[in-house]
């Protein structure tokens, strides 16, 4: 029987250890930021700002690092010091307290840890096609990891406040550094034929990234990136919008956390029946599940439909996001797949960066009917989908 430790030789294994830490800095912002930034005084619109500057940076600099990374030996190396950047960035929000200060903290802050994400999810999905395994399982640990940190660790609001904010922040960006040395090597040793799950029809790539920049390319890209900037807004302002409308804060944690509850159940059981849609549908799917889900948030409906709503994020975020990662997949090759993934995280950023500016003034005066915002952007993103797939029709199930 093998030991622990030869067990540990799995790269899926040791990939899924490190997955589990990505989302968990973002879960605990989730719950906390926002609570944090009110009882200092900052008013609703401020905080869209503090929100938005980092997607801003993460504009800026996602295709940059995207690069590098693809031109390092291997992308292990750039995750381990993106971690490292990211354990260190939020060590002077023990010091600040007025609005500048923490604005500026706090984008240096999510900006680093926001360039993680894109990294390891274009390393992982490479890997694990060429070694026929799944995708969905490794990644659906970064999700169960969300659900840790705003389902469990959220729940440490009730009992001290936030004020434990900054220090549970730091605790977690911490740990993931430290486990960042546990990261397999992603790229094969040597150039050899990929498994049967990748296209049989999509032979040669463009080894450039501006090479694959037509509209058809674009827009679902482009979709998916509209309904993002809408669950942008969950980690937000969700948690302050209800604890205003009067919702328990014993509910705020259980409420993002079966958000990522469910999109962790859909990854996990993804191999059974992802293979069936392709990819460009998935992103379909996602855009009618957040118009249906945004839609309702709108009307400020009691905590059990939200519970429902929150549910839909399974199918708005995590169907969506596969849709994309399998997408690019598809139609690029390993010599820019981190920079794809940075430039569809870009899209992302770009929106929810508008998104987060707009949505704080919209709160301020209409309350959760803010939510129509993303009803529109939903629409939009459903229409980007259908305009794609009549531009360029998908081949078999890879489209």
């Amino acid at each position: 029987m093998p030991s622990a430790l030869s067990r540990l030789d799995s790269p899926e294994l040791r990939a899924s250890i490190y997955q589990f830490t990505v989302y968990v800095p973002g879960g605990v912002a989730s719950v906390f930021l926002g609570i944090w930034l009110s009882e200092r005084g900052i008013p609703a619109d401020q905080i869209g700002l503090i929100n938005a500057l980092p997607t801003l940076c993460l504009l800026l600099l996602n295709i940059i690092v995207g690069r590098i990374a693809d031109k390092a030996d291997d992308w292990r190396s750039a995750l381990i010091v993106l971690s490292f950047a990211s354990a260190l960035a939020p060590l002077p929000l023990y010091f600040v307290s007025e609005f500048w200060g923490i604005l500026t903290i706090w984008a240096l802050t999510a900006t680093s840890n926001g360039l993680v994400a894109p990294v390891i999810d274009a390393a992982t999905v490479r890997m694990t096609r060429r070694n026929g395994t799944d995708f969905g399982v490794v990644r659906a640990w970064a999700t169960v990891g969300y659900v840790f940190a705003a389902g469990g660790l959220g729940l440490l609001i009730n009992v001290l406040g936030s004020e434990i904010f900054v220090t549970l922040y730091v605790a977690m960006v911490v740990a993931r550094a430290a486990l960042s040395f546990l990261l397999p090597r992603f790229r094969a040793p040597a150039p050899k034929v990929t498994l049967a799950n990748t296209a049989p029809d999509i032979v040669a790539q463009p080894s450039r990234l501006k090479d694959s920049l037509q509209l058809w390319f674009v827009l679902p890209l482009l979709a998916f990136a509209l309904v993002n900037s809408s669950n942008a807004l969950i980690g937000g302002f969700a948690a302050l919008l209800w604890h205003e409308n009067g919702i328990p804060s014993y509910f705020l944690g259980p409420l993002l956390g079966v958000a990522a509850l469910g999109e962790a159940i859909l990854m996990f059981a993804w191999r059974r029946f992802g293979g069936r849609v392709t990819a460009r549908n998935m992103i379909l799917v996602g855009s009618l599940a957040g118009l249906i889900r945004f839609t309702i948030m709108a009307f400020n409906p009691p905590v059990e439909v939200l519970f429902f709503t929150q549910l839909l994020h399974a199918f708005s975020f995590g169907m969506g996001y596969f849709g994309v990662v399998h997408f690019i997949a598809n139609w690029t090759n390993e010599a820019n797949a981190a920079e794809a993934q940075g430039f569809a995280n870009m899209l992302s950023m770009g929106a929810s960066m508008v998104a987060l500016t707009l949505f704080g003034v919209l709160m301020e005066h209409f309350g959760s009917y803010a939510f129509l915002y993303s009803t529109i952007t939903s629409l939009l993103a459903v229409g980007c989908v259908l305009l794609s797939l009549k531009l360029r029709p998908p081949k078999a199930l890879v489209g």
